[in-house]
């Protein structure tokens, strides 16, 4: 990331820029417990690289205005349906309850 933004600063003057739907995609595998998607390390670890990787190209002159995380909440993906969860908050299919990941805090 700190590549391509600090490229982009380069060579389009410095335009201000806005980071949209950024984020990582757990698979919903059969085995896979509440528990286990609520604890959400590598998502963890994957924004946490990412928004290291974005400050240190705003610490270099880039002007990034903004970053939205994709996404707030499980949704269903044109290409994959539900079979891949990106939100800060579960969603429970069937009942549509919601439960803020580790990632969310």
């Amino acid at each position: 990331m700190e590549k391509i933004v600090t490229y982009l600063k380069d060579r389009y003057h410095n335009v201000p820029m806005i980071i949209t739907e950024n984020g990582y995609g757990d698979m919903n595998k059969p085995n896979s417990t509440t528990e286990s998607l609520l604890h959400d390390v590598e998502r963890i670890k994957y924004l946490a690289g990412y928004l290291d990787a974005l400050s240190t190209a705003i610490r270099k002159g880039a002007d990034v205005r903004g970053y939205f995380v994709w996404s707030l909440l499980d949704n269903f993906e044109w290409n994959s349906g539900y079979t891949i969860r990106f939100g800060l908050h579960h969603v429970d299919y069937e009942t549509l309850r919601r439960t803020p990941k580790s990632s969310a805090t």
